[in-house]
């Protein structure tokens, strides 16, 4: 009987240990760090730069599941979530807070004092409130600045020597982005000045508007077209780029994804490596970097890209020295 009983006694206890096994793995799990990723691009767009993200996280010492967790939240343009977004987190005390876009970092920084913020801006972060300086943050955030004024005049250089006869240049820009659209039509209209050009500036923050844009440009004889670079026009990059193909109106961006969304040619950061560079910085704050001690990175990788089949619908020849130095032709 006393055999019995401690068999059964050592099977319970078994059975218990069993049971406690996957209670401590997830106990383990939940032990991991947590990053809270916040954007607010689209879905499709999202996918490519997570893993630009993960891979700095990688180069970092970091992978998802074994030594840190990730929460992506993936606003799709919905603005008005990010308060709510980043209030849980705070709430939660995530380990860092990855805050790609200005929206979504000024959210966090609002939110926020003590939580770190890695964040990926397109505009200047001293300007935004975020840091006290570039090369001593000061605060609680850092990371990398990946948008150029100065890339937005190269573009333009650009456009004109891919379409040399074009004289009067459309600029369409984001009235609601007012300091961003501010800076951009000085660093324009300079830039347009230095190359003979006259611009005409259109505005459009709805879907109607660039519509409405277009019948503008068409009205007034644009030759070509630059659109500046805004997070809107990004979310509705195949609109404009129909539209620009529908009034063979050759027309310059900021990033790949509009000439990968048919559009004649775009010139910017690297979004890819900038995300990887955000990546990296998380990753150094979570092994026990100090943001406000972090400089801010700013882009140093730039691409040009040109999708050759619209050039051909519009019955453009690109200049072989374009050719030469584009780092990608998308046939």
């Amino acid at each position: 009987m006393r055999l019995c009983l401690r068999r059964r006694e050592f099977i319970a206890g078994l059975g218990g240990a069993v049971t406690a096994w996957p209670l401590a793995t997830q106990a383990q799990q939940r032990a991991l760090p947590v990053v809270g990723y916040v954007s607010v691009v689209s879905p499709e767009l999202a996918t490519e730069r997570e893993v630009a993200f993960r891979q700095g996280l990688g180069e970092a010492g970091y992978s998802e599941g074994r030594n840190v967790t990730v929460e992506y939240h993936i606003l799709d343009g919905k603005f008005d979530r990010l308060p709510a977004v980043m209030a849980d987190l705070v709430r939660r005390r995530v380990a860092v807070i990855a805050a790609l876009g200005d929206a979504p970092a000024v959210a966090a920084r609002a939110a926020t004092a003590t939580i770190p913020i890695a964040f990926g801006v397109g505009r200047d972060p001293v300007k935004l409130g975020l840091v006290t300086s570039l090369a001593r943050p000061g605060g609680n955030a850092t990371g990398f600045n990946f948008f150029n004024l100065e890339t937005q005049s190269k573009a333009l250089s650009l456009l004109h020597e891919l379409v040399p006869k074009a004289v009067r240049i459309g600029v369409l820009v984001n009235p609601i982005n007012a300091v961003n659209t501010e800076a951009t039509l000085s660093d324009v209209r300079e830039a347009a000045h230095a190359l003979g050009l006259q611009i005409q500036v259109v505005n459009a923050s709805t879907i109607g508007e660039i519509n409405a844009a277009f019948a503008a440009l068409a009205r007034e004889g644009a030759d070509a077209l630059f659109v500046t670079g805004d997070a809107f026009f990004t979310s509705r990059r195949v609109q404009l780029a129909n539209l620009a193909a529908r009034d063979r109106i050759p027309a310059a961006y900021t990033q790949r994804d509009f000439p990968a969304a048919g559009g004649l040619m775009s010139y910017g950061t690297n979004l890819a490596d900038a995300y990887r560079q955000v990546g990296v910085y998380t990753g150094n704050i979570l092994k026990g970097a100090n943001p406000a001690e972090l400089p801010v990175q700013q882009a140093v990788k730039f691409e040009l890209v040109i999708n050759q089949g619209t050039a051909t619908q519009l019955g453009i020849e690109v200049p072989p020295t374009l050719l030469a130095i584009a780092d990608e032709v998308i046939e």
